[in-house]
């Protein structure tokens, strides 16, 4: 089992910036793939960032280059920068990780969700 720890959740008014942070631990073989998603009140939960290793990391249409995320393989961590934060981006955030071997089923893991909240 893989075990996620986030932190850098919040309040910041709009505009201001948060920076989210995941480590993983347990079961780290197979990591190939970070992530951060979010779910908004009564939203679906949606892809903020991806960060595949040796890959171009992909981000949501609504990100439009306000946010920054970074993967570091050999330590098992990823970062979300956030800035230009807006209202809309309220939602509880979640590091989510990737786990493959060869000739089985991929494992994804999630994180317990860090709130960020953008309001004046």
């Amino acid at each position: 089992q893989v075990q996620l720890v986030e932190s850098g959740g919040g309040l910041v008014q709009p505009g201001g910036s948060l920076r989210l942070s995941c480590r993983a631990t347990g079961a780290i073989d197979g990591i190939d793939k970070m992530a951060w998603y979010r779910q908004g009140a009564g939203n679906q939960r949606e892809l903020v960032a991806s960060a595949p290793y040796g890959d171009v990391a992909t981000y949501g249409d609504f990100v439009n280059g306000r946010f920054t995320i970074h993967s570091d393989e050999a330590q098992k961590t990823v970062d979300l920068q956030m800035d230009n934060l807006r209202p809309e981006d309220t939602a509880v955030y979640y590091c989510n990780v990737r786990r493959t071997f060869w000739r089985a089923p991929q494992e994804e893991y999630w994180g317990t969700g860090t709130q960020v909240f953008v309001s004046p």
